[in-house]
């Protein structure tokens, strides 16, 4: 979909929803305007701060009397970088079915997901390793399909990726173990990853599972990182190693 720009978006927006006012949905403008959060910044190519300059929420409940059905909130956000001044268009989603947990007091604690969409994708213009072609080509190719997945803005994708990424460097470091847990603690063993290593991919292991299983979408943000962490792993066990034994014989 090609926005023409964002204060149209914020118009169509409006346009959109006008209608469904009458039936119980509830229209905001600027409640948010001047606020500032972190979101990814395509232009710094990383987490930043951005202000809010203009904003529209729109929220709706289902209800049968007295007993709640279900909810969700929609904003609609043109945000600015505090650090290279771009103009971002963002949009958030958060409905009562879309529940996560987070570690809490008493263990794990419930929590509504919020969805975060950004204009452009601060991921879009990702290029690939410079020397990927020194990967076995099974991984080489599960590599790019990922890489194209994460450019082109498909997150439950790309985090399935990432974990085939992940299983494939295993396979191919004949990795053993009954599941995809044992087989990241025996690269510890085999000395291809720290044990601070092994712990980072057990996080991209649990996103890739999200995704796989649940159909769970995750931020710019997290996909960004998590493919930075699996760059890092196949520098580090393929195109690295294949340079020192080249210059260093």
């Amino acid at each position: 979909m090609v926005l023409s720009s964002p204060l149209q978006s914020l118009d169509s927006a409006l346009e959109l929803h006008r209608k469904e006012v009458c039936l119980g949905i509830r229209i905001e403008k600027g409640k948010h305007s001047g606020e500032v959060i972190k979101s990814t910044c395509g232009r710094c190519k990383q987490s930043t701060r951005h202000q809010i300059l203009s904003d529209v929420d729109f929220s709706g409940r289902d209800e049968a009397g007295d007993e709640f059905i279900f909810g969700w909130d929609d904003s609609y956000q043109i945000i600015q970088c505090q650090g290279c001044e771009s103009i971002i268009f963002r949009k958030t989603h958060m409905n009562s079915e879309d529940i996560g947990y987070v570690p809490g007091k008493d263990g794990w604690e419930p929590e509504y997901l919020t969805r975060e969409e950004l204009y452009p994708n601060p991921e879009e213009d990702r290029v690939a390793l410079s020397d990927d072609h020194l990967l076995p080509e099974n991984l080489y190719r599960i590599y790019s399909e990922t890489l194209g997945a994460l450019n082109s803005g498909s997150p439950v994708l790309t985090g399935i990726g990432v974990r085939a990424i992940i299983e494939t460097v295993c396979k191919d470091q004949k990795a053993s173990g009954k599941n995809l847990n044992d087989q990241i603690n025996d690269l510890v063993g085999q000395g291809v990853l720290t044990k601070e290593g092994a712990d980072i991919l057990h996080k991209l292991r649990v996103l890739g599972n999200a995704a796989a299983h649940e159909v769970k979408p995750h931020t710019n943000a997290q996909l960004g990182l998590a493919f930075d962490v699996v760059e890092h792993l196949l520098q580090g066990v393929y195109i690295l190693p294949h340079h020192a034994k080249q210059r260093f014989k």
